[in-house]
């Protein structure tokens, strides 16, 4: 199940004062998309008469050298944008890249004749990537079943996919640049088609665990090629605006249409055909790519952190496999302290080389700034409470109140329409208030909206309890997101952009990571101890996994508390710093 983030490329509004090294902002670009334990994106909303169309080329900055400068200013009247007056806001991804801009056509450049050929491939490729994380969030109470994955083991198929896609996608990026943004974009589908038939011939859990992560590092370079391949497919700035809505606009609505595609094949054929649906798409779309899409790279010399995305991969995953012991062995046991140990051993071993690299995956002065750090931890604390709340809730529904996958898909959807409204929300206040009261509201409303899920028990009404949890989570959840990400990117120098605004995803795919491998060890302890006091009987186990599942919910709202401590504490966000709003446009 999807949540929404909100990323602002820009960071500060037209006439704002220039950033240290970098022309005055011309426009603004607030986008929010549903992240999902596979992948981020949906739309952004955006005025028509407020936005620098040909801006867009910097959406995919990732970190040009000291002292270059990009400048593009556009002025587009009222109703000149895409759609003329009836469109007021224009719908661009949010998937950021964190790549070098690709360089700006030239006036007499021809523009592609397949371009709009090029968009329908690209589309569909992204389609894919969001359906596929709604689609296997419904159907792994089903694959738990069939491959006897042990509680403990259970969130690998979340956390193996989340955890390559957001610790590879800022190395992701710059591979598609450099190597060749149409080739990483066909080799990004032909591997994630072969990740998705490998999990659904997957005899066992490791060998599904395995395809989910491989799904991951292919998502962490298909996505940010796919966004790149729009930037310099369209020359024309109206035709690039609209191709972005249209972009954003299926993307949007690919995580809903997921909800039900997952119950819909889970029910009706198998829990594997959640995987093997990816196959045709990826491969047809794979040799679409290769006759209509333009191939491009960015200029210079490569330049690739391995070092750093090596030791910071390691790291989290040794944080998260000893998370997963802990259930099994006990958090004293030697290999739960060694994992433990060994994970800190490497994440220190990621700062030091971050702080000594000629060109780091992360520039650490992009996060020890007060406020946007406090953005960061904010964003990595959201992701922990919020994807192990969509974990347990699928469990909730199919294993304790009876619903099929089908009907589970159903239930989750009030929670995408409460996320566009409370984004839409924040872009109407931020410009009044500022970006911090909003963020502290809809924290709050978070907050309440995990304590009322701790009131479930074997038979609470969906109406009564969770459909209102439901609600106040996913309001405050676009609330907090539009500001949380516009806060990120405040004082940024522009060649940290695109690092700056793929951190708010990374922090939150990473955090979601931890999340759920810790929130699921605990989860596995309340119900072995439950049933060691209580008894082994259907209805002792069935109140042991309640005892479960309000337990989880209980460290969600703490997780979701510190996030909103820490928004309070540290960011520092005035009036002044926030950038131009508009109404979200839902691409649903």
């Amino acid at each position: 199940m999807p949540y929404y983030q909100e990323v602002n490329y820009s960071g500060l509004s037209p006439g704002a004062p220039p950033l240290p090294g970098g022309p005055r902002p011309t426009s603004t670009a607030d986008v929010h998309h549903p992240l999902s334990r596979t992948n981020p994106l949906a739309c952004v909303a955006v005025p028509a008469d407020r936005i620098d169309f040909s801006a867009v080329e910097t959406l995919s900055l990732q970190e040009l050298t000291q002292g270059d400068t990009v400048t593009t200013t556009t002025d587009v009247a009222p109703g000149e944008g895409p759609g003329g007056d009836a469109a007021r806001a224009v719908s661009i991804p949010a998937q950021a890249t964190t790549s070098p801009a690709p360089a700006a056509s030239a006036p007499g450049d021809e523009p592609d004749p397949r371009r709009w050929l090029a968009l329908a491939v690209i589309a569909v490729a992204q389609l894919m990537v969001v359906l596929d994380g709604s689609i296997v969030t419904i159907a792994l109470p089903h694959a738990q079943k069939a491959l006897h994955i042990s509680t403990a083991n259970r969130q690998w198929v979340m956390t193996a996919y989340s955890l390559a896609f957001g610790s590879l996608l800022l190395l992701g990026g710059r591979i598609a640049d450099f190597a060749g943004r149409k080739r990483a974009f066909v080799w990004g589908l032909i591997g994630f088609a072969a990740a998705s038939a490998l999990g659904g011939f997957a005899p066992n859990s490791g060998l599904l665990f395995a395809a989910r992560a491989l799904q991951g590092l292919c998502a962490a370079v298909l996505a940010p090629a796919a966004l790149s391949l729009i930037t310099v497919t369209f020359t024309e700035e109206k035709e690039r605006a609209r191709a972005f809505g249209v972009y954003g606009g299926i993307s949007g609505g690919g995580a809903a249409i997921g909800l039900i595609a997952g119950g819909l094949l889970t029910e009706y054929a198998s829990w594997r055909w959640c995987l093997f649906v990816n196959v045709p798409i990826a491969v047809l779309t794979a040799v679409a790519a290769v006759s209509v899409v333009r191939e491009s790279r960015a200029e210079g010399k490569p330049s690739y952190d391995i070092p750093g995305a090596l030791t910071v991969t390691g790291g989290l995953l040794a944080l998260v496999y000893g998370f997963t012991r802990a259930a099994d062995s006990g958090w004293g046991s030697a290999a739960t302290i060694s994992l433990l140990v060994a994970s800190v051993v490497l994440l220190v071993a990621f700062v030091v080389i971050e702080m000594r690299t000629a060109a780091p995956l992360l520039p650490l002065r992009v996060v020890l700034d007060r406020t946007r750090g406090g953005a960061f931890g904010s964003s990595l604390f959201f992701g922990a409470a919020l994807l192990a709340m969509f974990l347990f809730m699928t469990f909730y529904f199919q294993n304790t109140l009876g619903y099929s996958a089908l009907r589970s898909g159903f239930a989750f959807l009030p929670f995408s329409a409460g996320i566009v409204f409370g984004a839409g929300l924040a872009s109407q206040f931020m410009p009044r208030v500022g970006a911090k009261i909003p963020m502290i509201v809809g924290s709050a409303m978070a907050v309440v909206g995990l304590l009322l899920l701790t009131q479930v028990d074997l038979h609470t009404g969906y109406a009564s309890h969770v459909l209102p949890a439901e609600l106040l989570i996913s309001i405050g959840m676009g609330l907090a997101f539009v500001p949380m990400s516009s806060v990120s990117l405040i004082g940024v120098a522009p060649h940290d952009a695109g690092v700056a605004s793929a951190l708010v995803n990374t922090t939150q795919q990473v955090g979601g990571s931890l999340g759920i491998a810790l929130l699921n060890t605990i989860y596995a302890t309340v119900v072995a101890n439950y049933v060691k006091d209580h008894g082994s009987s259907p209805l002792d186990q069935a109140h042991a996994q309640i005892s479960g599942y309000t337990t989880s919910f209980v460290w969600s709202a703490i997780f979701m508390a510190i996030a909103l401590v820490i928004v309070v504490a540290l960011v520092r966000a005035r009036k002044s710093d926030v950038v131009g709003t508009a109404t979200p446009v839902h691409a649903g």
